[in-house]
């Protein structure tokens, strides 16, 4: 991957989704399983991966011009300067730092313009790929949330990171970044 920025999702994004949806079983988790046709991946670009910086903030990682995965904000407190932050790469774009880098990106974006002090994000404690992910992006790692998350008849123990505007930067490239 040569050319990598983050975006927001558009319309015409929906063939690059059902085909990131398709490569990543993991995905069904995530997103909406009509995500998997071309027409239902155009439908979830509209209604899911929205761009508004005061509610929900749903950014493609764009890699050699087709989005191979979203790094976002949800539950953003402008009086508490905090949100929630989430990240998923297509199998395909995994193992290179592309979510770490996108997600350190999307934080320091959210403490400078928006203005945001603390961000929060969550994965299942059997997933140390995402936990490198957390770790990379400086998010420090809190504590666990006892069989928070519920799939397929299996409950997930989460753990919980942050990252305050005032940690350290983390070491890495940012992307690049364009916004509406």
């Amino acid at each position: 991957m040569t050319s990598l920025l983050l975006r927001p999702w558009r319309q015409s994004d929906g063939g690059a989704l059902a085909a990131a949806y398709r490569a990543s079983s993991d995905l069904d988790r995530r997103l909406d399983p009509d995500a998997e046709t071309p027409a239902g991946a155009e439908r979830v670009v509209g209604e899911d991966l929205g761009w508004d910086s005061q509610t929900a903030c749903n950014l493609a990682i764009v890699a050699d011009g087709t989005a191979v995965g979203n790094v976002g904000l949800s539950r953003i407190d402008p009086r508490h300067g905090t949100a929630w932050t989430y990240y998923w790469l297509a199998a395909p774009a995994r193992g290179r730092g592309l979510a770490a880098r996108a997600t350190a990106t999307l934080a320091h974006w959210a403490a400078e313009e928006l203005q945001l002090h603390r961000l929060e994000l969550g994965h299942r404690t059997n997933n140390p790929a995402s936990c490198r992910v957390a770790r990379s992006a400086g998010f420090a790692a809190e504590g666990i949330q006892r069989d928070k998350l519920h799939y397929d008849g299996e409950r997930f123990d989460v753990e919980i990171h942050a990252r305050l505007a005032t940690d350290p930067v983390p070491a890495l490239q940012l992307l690049e970044l364009r916004l509406p």
